[in-house]
């Protein structure tokens, strides 16, 4: 269970979680790419590494979507590396208090009906993405769903830095959960993102 006293706020807007990133007066560079499984954890943690390697620990801040799975693997490796580190996350993921890594050190819910991604039928992000985009100096992407893509292409069009690095989900994850919804089997495990992304 998460400290309380990691939590900024609970049912924060968009300005409300920029503003509190402002505080620090640091450049924010966020991690995206799956929130769940990678078919091989360690490859993504390499290149996590090599590039936080390359960044003084005081210099920046570390911002992913505060869950401690899938590309929330970082936040150890960052907190052992010496960077603070910062969570912006939809407030749906109140209700699961227990996903949420351990090794956050601040953590925005975005008051959202949904995850992240676009609103739909429309090119609007959902208030979780538009949080995370305007918060976000440096993108950096290891694979990465239908969220991920979306919020990438919001930077991207707004002359933000973005890059991309591409890699697969996990396989049994998404086979069983194609299993789950009766759907067939996947084609692809290297992610939304890739499509766009992954030259």
């Amino acid at each position: 269970m998460i400290d309380k006293n990691k939590i900024v706020g609970l049912k924060m807007t968009p300005d409300e979680t920029q503003a509190f990133f402002m505080r620090f007066n640091k450049p924010v560079l966020s991690f995206f790419g799956y929130s769940v499984a990678y078919e091989d954890q360690d490859a993504m943690l390499a290149i996590a590494r090599k590039g936080l390697s390359k960044i003084p620990p005081a210099a920046v801040l570390i911002n992913i979507g505060a869950t401690a799975s899938g590309i929330g693997a970082v936040y150890p490796l960052a907190k052992a590396m010496g960077f603070t580190t910062t969570g912006i996350v939809s407030s749906v993921a109140a209700e699961h208090m227990d996903s949420i890594s351990d090794a956050v050190d601040h953590v925005c819910f975005v008051a959202d009906t949904q995850w992240g991604g676009r609103l739909a039928g429309t090119d609007r992000l959902s208030p979780t993405s538009q949080a995370m985009v305007a918060c976000s100096d440096v993108l950096v992407a290891i694979g990465g769903g239908e969220v991920t893509r979306d919020e990438l292409m919001a930077a991207k069009s707004i002359g933000k830095p973005v890059y991309f690095y591409p890699a697969e989900v996990s396989h049994r994850h998404m086979s069983q959960r194609a299993q789950n919804r009766n759907e067939p089997p996947p084609e692809s495990f290297w992610g939304a993102a890739h499509e766009f992304f992954g030259e």
